[in-house]
This record gives C-alpha cells, sequence and structure tokens, in this order.
C-alpha cells in the first residue's frame, strides 16, 4: 500500500472515529440517561470501541508506512482517546499528506 494511500485512510478514520465520539457523548448517553434506553450506549459505544481500536492500530502501523513521526503518532494515540482532538490531528495528518514528496504520491 502506497503511504498516500494509508495517510488517506488514516484522516478518514480519524475523521469517523471523532464523529463516533460525538455521537456516544451527545446523542447514546443523553438517550441513555434522559430518555430511559440504554441500548443506545450499547451500540454506539461498541461501534466506537471497534473504530477507537481501528485508528490507534493505523497509528502503530504508520510508524512503518508511511512513516508518521514519533509526536505524530502520539499526538494520534491522545487523539483517540480524548473527544474533538481527532479532528485537530486530522488537519496535522493532512499537512503531512500535502508535504510528502511526489514520488511518494
Amino acid at each position: 500500500m502506497s503511504p498516500r494511500l494509508f495517510l488517506k485512510l488514516l484522516i478518514i478514520a480519524c475523521l469517523v472515529e471523532g464523529i463516533s465520539t460525538l455521537v456516544l457523548f451527545g446523542v447514546a448517553m443523553p438517550m441513555k440517561y434522559l430518555a430511559g434506553q440504554p441500548e443506545w450506549v450499547s451500540v454506539v459505544g461498541s461501534l466506537h470501541g471497534l473504530l477507537f481500536m481501528v485508528v490507534v492500530a493505523m497509528f502503530l502501523v504508520g510508524r512503518t508506512v508511511v512513516p508518521l513521526t514519533g509526536r505524530m503518532t502520539i499526538l494520534g494515540l491522545v487523539g483517540a482517546v480524548l473527544p474533538l482532538v481527532p479532528f485537530y490531528v486530522d488537519v496535522l495528518l493532512l499537512r503531512v499528506l500535502r508535504e510528502m514528496p511526489l514520488e511518494s504520491r
């Protein structure tokens, strides 16, 4: 897999994982605590957990495929844990993508 394609997939994965966090906190948890429907958290939480594991694995693999710097990897791993940070990490990843030499594209 080319570094450019991997980076694009990582950006998409971060975006989807960040959105899943917002849905979990903004929709599923209020549905559980305010509407008494805990199944929302079960479904959305499971999906978010899967997406979290995918993003973490992709950042670790990205160390060799892209290669991502140690700083970018740490930011990505922190971003996978904290809400809204994946969107900031996506901006940084887009910069990395734009700065890649032409032969890597």
